[in-house]
């Protein structure tokens, strides 16, 4: 007989993090083997997480240069205030 799992996405992005204790990994493992809906979940979820982690994590020169240009302005205004 199947054993019922009441996992949440939650529990995956843990899980995917290895924010999960052995025993809830174990599980999780089994889920994902006997239930291919979920393991279809998963690895969404484990490309989203993967394409997370490689995006640029400093911000463009155009925003840099936005946020300068602002600085800029503020500075010259509270100066004539």
């Amino acid at each position: 007989m199947p054993m019922t799992h009441n996992f949440t996405p939650n529990d995956l992005i843990r899980f995917i993090y290895r924010e999960t204790t052995s025993v809830e990994d174990a599980a999780i493992k089994e889920w994902l083997t006997d239930d291919s809906s979920a393991f279809s979940v998963f690895q969404e979820m484990s490309d989203t997480v993967r394409s997370l982690d490689i995006k640029e994590k400093e911000p463009s020169e155009t925003s840099i240069s936005i946020l300068l240009e602002f600085s800029k302005l503020s500075a010259h205004e509270e100066s004539h205030a």
